[in-house]
């Protein structure tokens, strides 16, 4: 197998690992608000348990950066992260207590910190033209994988038995299944993922300028010499022009250093960079925050169980890909400061329309009946006005309308009632 062949299916074998990684989250958040309840957990915890994975991940992101920037390697930094997914979703199974549902969402959340070392690997092994490409492969196979998972719990939810001591249920069920998952991608890890060399290493570097050679028809020397230190960036408006391979080489002589006049306040404390990070900051947070209240807030209002917010979650898997796709779109029409001032709009749109209805919705509710009861007014007249020597069409419309809202009946006959048990379930929970 040549060099190309492993570094395709190391990329995939990356890509799988995002993938599986979207798919713990669409399984697992759908559930495990009711999962806690069962465990007698107090509401708080289902935000302590979402915080403890990123938590972790968080703090064991620049651990597993320093091992992989000193060992020069990912596939055993790989391997043994996976380590803490397969034992945290283990212990999500077990769901003995809330406090051990809420240790294993802070030891899966330590093999999520690998993904310094995976993009790392990515920016050192890619060229600068298809860097982008493969990085927005690696999180569309995220996206993928929210999209898919809500799937997964259709048949999850159907579990109800016993593996030895453990019961396997629709709330159990995701770890084991998370685990076996987690297994296999070990399994997928020692076959198909490769070392591959970086570009900017000696034997990378010696490719890409070999390659460089043969598109200009020349010969010249792969390296500089020691007094020569080799630039890896370039300043616009610069008088000297040199080859993109050479830009992105590393100094492989210990004696020249690239971070030598490094430093963090002047990279990281322009303004660009400072609302660029701000807004990455702030669009996360009200993110996950909204994906924590909302599985409340359906159980609430509307009744939701498992499966009504796994459909829901997917829908959403949904509409993040449509989002990903009209993005890419508009990035190609208008400068990315545009995408994300038009972003910054939608989402301010959102939250005033949630601030609006979403506090008070029981007034939103009666305004929504007003507002559909006032449009079929409007529409009633309209469609048998022009009808009035056709009876077969107007009368055939109120028919067919009939028979779907029959079969809609039929269909929901079980939850057309008051939901007296959520709402003394919810105010028992807020008495405690």
């Amino acid at each position: 197998m040549d060099d190309h062949q492993k570094r395709n299916l190391t990329f995939f074998t990356i890509g799988l690992i995002f993938m599986l990684s979207g798919i713990e989250y669409a399984v697992i958040l759908p559930t495990i608000w009711k999962y806690l309840q069962i465990l007698e957990a107090p509401p708080y915890f289902l935000g302590l348990g979402l915080s403890a994975f990123s938590l972790s991940g968080l703090l064991t992101g620049p651990i597993f950066g320093l091992w992989s920037d000193r060992s020069k390697t990912t596939k055993s930094i790989i391997l043994f992260s996976n380590v803490f997914e397969i034992a945290g979703n283990f212990m999500y199974f077990v769901g003995y207590s809330k406090w051990l549902l809420l240790c294993s969402r802070l030891v899966a959340g330590i093999g999520a910190g690998a993904g310094s070392s995976i993009f790392g690997f990515l920016t050192r092994s890619t060229r600068p033209e298809e860097r982008a490409g493969i990085f927005a492969a690696i999180m569309a196979a995220r996206q993928a994988g929210l999209l898919i998972g809500p799937a997964f719990n259709l048949f999850l939810r159907l579990c109800d038995f016993k593996l030895g001591p453990f019961v396997v249920n629709k709330y159990t069920s995701p770890g084991i299944f998370m685990c076996l998952l987690w297994v296999l991608l070990q399994f997928a890890v020692l076959a198909m993922y490769w070392d591959v060399p970086p570009i900017g290493s000696e034997e990378g570097a010696a490719g890409a300028v070999n390659l460089e050679m043969k598109r200009e028809g020349e010969e010249a020397p792969l390296m500089g010499s020691d007094e020569e230190p080799v630039n890896t960036y370039r300043a616009l408006g610069t008088d000297r022009s040199e080859s993109s391979a050479s830009c992105e080489m590393q100094p492989v002589n210990g004696a020249s250093n690239p971070f030598k006049n490094f430093s963090a306040s002047r990279e990281f404390l322009r303004e660009e960079v400072v609302v660029l990070l701000t807004a990455q900051f702030i669009t996360l947070f009200n993110q996950t925050a909204l994906e924590t209240m909302v599985t409340p807030l359906t159980q609430r209002y509307f009744g939701f169980g498992e499966l009504g917010n796994s459909l829901m979650y997917s829908l959403c898997g949904v509409e993040v890909i449509l989002g990903f796709f009209f993005v890419r779109w508009l990035s190609s029409k208008v400068a990315d400061r545009a995408v994300l001032a038009v972003g910054l709009v939608i989402c301010c749109t959102a939250c005033i329309w949630c601030l609006v209805f979403l506090c008070n919705p029981r007034g939103f509710s009666q305004g929504v009946r007003r507002s559909v009861g006032g449009l079929a007014t409007i529409l009633g007249p309209l469609w048998a006005g022009g009808l009035t020597n056709n009876l077969y069409i107007m009368l055939g419309m109120m028919l067919a309308l009939l028979l779907m809202i029959t079969v809609m009946t039929a269909l929901s006959y079980d939850r057309l009632t008051e939901p007296r048990a959520v709402q003394c379930e919810h105010s028992s929970d807020s008495g405690g």
